[in-house]
């Protein structure tokens, strides 16, 4: 760790904005967001016949969608470098949203009658929330190193 940072390099980086490709990253991830959560939303507001354990799932998807639409519009409209905080939080809300589908799957198999089918997607989603996990754990561990730096730079 190189301790002799000056004050105008710290400046300098607290004051930076999002890089290019960053800005890129969340703008796609706000554009494939809203379009999925616009293509679901508008497939379950034209099959209202559909069975309530498919409205509830559609519900569920369109809900996670907005999710990521309002945080990558959050990042997107601070512009300024976020550190690792935004990770934790893209962390968490991938452990829950994998939980969820992982949990969902298995009630589908369990008592709605979605057999093989909501077991395979169970076993699926098992390693997206294992990744998700690891995203979360390498946040926080990015989060807790960069306090250190800190509480190092202004102990010195």
């Amino acid at each position: 760790m190189n301790a002799k940072v000056s004050v105008a390099d710290m400046q300098r980086l607290i004051a930076g904005e999002l890089s290019l490709l960053s800005r890129i990253g969340y703008t796609a991830l706000l554009l494939i967001a809203l379009g999925f959560a616009g293509a679901i939303g508008s497939l379950w507001l034209t099959e209202p016949w559909l069975p309530l354990r498919t409205h509830v799932a559609f519900a569920t998807m369109v809900a996670i969608a907005l999710s990521w639409v309002a945080y990558s519009l959050w990042v997107l409209t601070r512009r300024q470098v976020l550190f690792a905080g935004h990770r934790i939080i893209a962390g968490r809300m991938a452990v829950a949203f994998c939980t969820i589908f992982v949990i969902g799957s298995l009630v589908t198999g369990i008592w709605g009658g979605g057999g093989r089918a909501a077991y395979g997607a169970a076993a699926f989603g098992v390693p997206m929330l294992a990744i998700a996990i690891g995203v979360l754990v390498s946040a926080r561990r990015r989060f807790r190193d960069l306090m250190e730096r800190r509480r190092a730079l202004e102990a010195a």
